[in-house]
């Protein structure tokens, strides 16, 4: 059974990654917007939607969500790490 740390650092990290698909999802919803000048593809799926403007935001909420939730549990550890004086549980510094 999970200890109360390890509970608390997954509530931790699950908040911040919630926190960051919303940041980037509106992030990209913005930059499609100045870019393509309009509205992003509501259903990339549908096939009345483009395979180039399909592809082209799939790849941009891609990107923008991984490193916005990486940018995210960085923070979420480093908050942490400053508050408990030891990285997270399940997070190691890796020997290189």
């Amino acid at each position: 059974m999970p200890d109360k740390d390890e509970l608390l650092w997954k509530a931790l990290a699950t908040g911040a990654s919630i926190l960051a698909a919303v940041a980037a999802r509106n992030v990209a919803t913005a930059g499609w917007k100045r870019s393509a000048g309009g509205d992003p593809p509501t259903n990339p799926a549908d096939p009345a939607t483009s395979w180039g403007e399909a592809l082209g935001w799939t790849v941009l909420v891609g990107v923008i969500a991984g490193v916005a939730r990486l940018v995210a549990r960085r923070s979420a550890a480093d908050v942490w790490q400053s508050i408990q004086g030891e990285l997270p549980p399940g997070l190691q510094e890796v020997d290189a």
